[in-house]
């Protein structure tokens, strides 16, 4: 019987922009290309970790449809501005991050106070426009490490402190994901398949560091039906029944032996 062969050669290859590429994998054994291309993709838009902001306290406001004085922009298009900073944390638990300025000026994330447990990715994106020379903004933004996408649903933090501003948090460092499959020939064989996997990323992770990342995932998934914890229970279970079984058997197959020699 021929066996499913595993592919043999996997290439990495830079986009046209930066932080996106493609991994090609080939030859797949027919049919393959579609289901690995679809089981990594759906990894790649929705387990992979990231950090993201999960909420905002802004001085001299109290929810986000209000307007800060000599501010251009409002506090839902601040937040809005706020949910496309980009980082990297090296830290477990939600950390407070904090931005002062003052003056008329365009505010940057490179404005926000460093802190050693987070790398701002994109400092130079523009956060809000101070109009007035008299103006003031004042911020603490709290981030969190987190996988794929949550929503506000009401913490204690923003039952508990005014003016917490809780934010949908988008933690997924993966900014597009497409798979596409063409035929290779091995052999005589022309159809087999060859996946190209096209990452964009938001440049916290390389998309090969990406790739490498989901595949581990899938691994250890698959790892834990062949040889998990309760796989191995269930196997457990199963011999144990089946001791009981034959020792209920033992047992029966003696008991009337010993019923009719007490009798007679």
């Amino acid at each position: 019987m021929e066996k499913i062969s595993l592919p043999k050669k996997i290439e990495f290859k830079d986009g046209a922009q930066l932080h996106e590429g493609s991994a090609i994998v080939e030859p797949l054994y027919p049919g393959y290309g579609m289901t690995v291309g679809n089981s990594l993709r759906r990894v790649l838009l929705s387990s992979l970790p990231g950090a993201a902001v999960v909420g905002v306290k802004i001085k001299g406001a109290s929810h986000e449809f209000m307007a800060i004085p000599n501010v251009k922009e409002d506090v839902l298009e601040i937040v809005l501005n706020l949910k496309q900073l980009r980082f990297k944390m090296h830290s477990e638990e939600e950390i407070k991050l904090e931005l002062s300025v003052s003056g008329k000026k365009a505010v940057k994330a490179s404005d926000i106070t460093k802190n050693s447990q987070v790398e701002i990715i994109n400092p130079e994106l523009v956060l809000a426009n101070i109009t007035d020379p008299a103006g003031n903004l004042n911020m603490e933004i709290y981030i969190q490490p987190g996988r794929g996408y949550q929503m506000s649903e009401g913490d204690k933090k923003a039952s508990n402190e005014i003016g917490f501003i809780e934010v949908d948090a988008v933690f997924s460092p993966i900014l597009a994901v497409s798979s596409n499959v063409e035929n290779v020939r091995v052999g005589k064989m022309t159809n087999w398949d060859k996946l190209i996997i096209n990452i964009k990323t938001d440049g916290t992770i390389t998309y090969e560091e990406a790739f490498k990342e989901s595949v581990q995932i899938l691994i250890d998934q698959f790892n834990a039906l062949l040889s998990g914890p309760e796989v191995k229970e269930e196997v457990e279970l199963e011999a144990e029944e089946e001791a009981v079984v034959e020792k209920i058997k033992e047992v029966k197959e003696k008991k009337p032996k010993k019923l009719k020699n007490k009798f007679i």
